[in-house]
């Protein structure tokens, strides 16, 4: 007879239910220790249970899930969102017992799990990009006790992190008051292009020995920062160049994609294309695609879906890349869709543009091919051409 299993994953506990496809065994309650998951597992193995499906709630479910795919159970994660039972019938009981009458009836969809390699590419690349959110964070922080200390330097670079300002920051932190000296250090560019007189009012500031302790501290803080992204970055390119290297090759002939940006894109998507049926699905997945919502003949909306915030932010941003490269297919529909459209909603659509040419890339094993993008279809045009003359016609006659 086949068994199923749901399991409640909470902080402390989880709840286990076994359905037969007649009735409900006792729910019983785990701990979530190590030895606790163990415990569960081998109850289940005792009644022959091998299919089991799993809430996921926060980082829980984690340990859970790692310990029991290790043991050879058929897991399934399902989102939350899609097994609410009816208001006024909730209860930690009868989540899991509902859980495990959904899987023994087929209704459940599972989410995506990839393999153990882009599990651990998924862990540093989100790493780097929370190191690289904490790295902007200390920036802002410096900028903000140089203005307290008068110095306004960081108005004239186009980066705070630029060479120029490093080495002014790592001057006052040594003692230095004096403009001039510390004009020093700012980039012949810079001061070419806003005059020296500029540069040495700029430096000129009122700094206190709490504005220089605190600005050590913060370039502590970032000179660490940027170590550990580097750590980051050197396993993210060790476990690509050993598993995905065709793969990361093909992504970067897309214009805007670069290898940090590839890096990221397989570690959320993964090599393997077979995981979604089509483009319209992983475009659906990441969350670029307009929501379904009708009602009566009536759009009530058509804002993008919610789906993968990291594969998604790092689209838009190789769409923005992308749209400002000379040449490419991007610029050119980017330029069109600004016309009628907000600059943002345009980007977006960018984005989505690259996400299909991403699945098809990937599922074909195919480099990105510049001349099987039309620019600007030659029949179009002409059509358009056509619809405007008339216009201008019907405008001439009236007057």
């Amino acid at each position: 007879m086949r068994k199923t299993c749901g399991l409640d994953v909470h902080k402390d506990t989880v709840f286990c239910a076994i359905y037969n496809g007649k009735k409900q065994s006792e729910v019983k309650e785990f701990l979530t220790t190590t030895p606790g998951i163990y415990a569960m597992a081998e109850e289940l193995q005792i009644q022959n249970v091998s299919e089991v499906a799993i809430e996921s709630t926060g980082i829980y479910w984690k340990p859970v899930w790692n310990i029991f795919d290790e043991m050879g159970f058929r897991m399934m994660l399902v989102n939350p969102y899609l097994i609410k039972q009816m208001p006024g019938r909730k209860s930690d009981v009868k989540d899991a017992q509902w859980i495990a009458t959904l899987l023994h009836k087929g209704l459940l969809r599972g989410s995506l799990i990839p393999c153990k390699e882009i599990r651990e590419l998924r862990t540093y690349s989100r790493q780097y990009i929370k190191l690289q959110q904490k790295q902007t964070s200390v920036l802002q922080q410096m900028e903000r006790n140089l203005e307290m200390c008068g110095v306004r330097i960081t108005s004239f670079v186009s980066n705070i992190s630029a060479k120029s300002v490093m080495e002014v920051i790592k001057k006052i932190i040594a003692g230095e008051d004096s403009a001039q000296a510390l004009t020093t250090s700012v980039h012949a560019r810079i001061i070419n292009k806003h005059s020296r007189e500029k540069i040495i009012e700029s430096l000129t500031g009122f700094i206190t020995p709490q504005n220089r302790f605190t600005l050590s501290l913060a370039l502590n803080e970032y000179n660490m920062l940027v170590d550990q992204s580097q750590q980051c970055l050197l396993r993210m390119e060790q476990l690509c160049s050993q598993h995905y290297k065709i793969e990361m090759e093909l992504l970067q002939t897309i214009p805007g994609v670069s290898t940090i940006s590839s890096m990221i894109i397989l570690a959320e998507i993964g090599g393997n294309m077979t995981a979604f049926e089509n483009s319209g699905k992983f475009v659906g997945w990441v969350g670029l695609r307009p929501r379904n919502d009708e009602s009566a003949g009536k759009y009530k909306s058509t804002a993008t879906t919610k789906g993968n915030k990291y594969l998604r932010t790092i689209l838009v941003q190789v769409a923005w890349a992308a749209s400002r490269t000379k040449g490419s297919f991007f610029k050119e529909k980017f330029n069109r869709l600004a016309i009628r459209k907000p600059r943002k909603k345009a980007l977006i659509a960018i984005a989505r543009k690259i996400a299909v040419l991403i699945w098809h890339m990937l599922d074909k094993k195919q480099a990105y091919d510049p001349n099987k993008l039309v620019v600007l279809d030659p029949v179009k045009l002409e059509t358009k051409l056509k619809y405007h003359k008339k216009e201008i016609e019907k405008l001439e006659k009236l007057t």
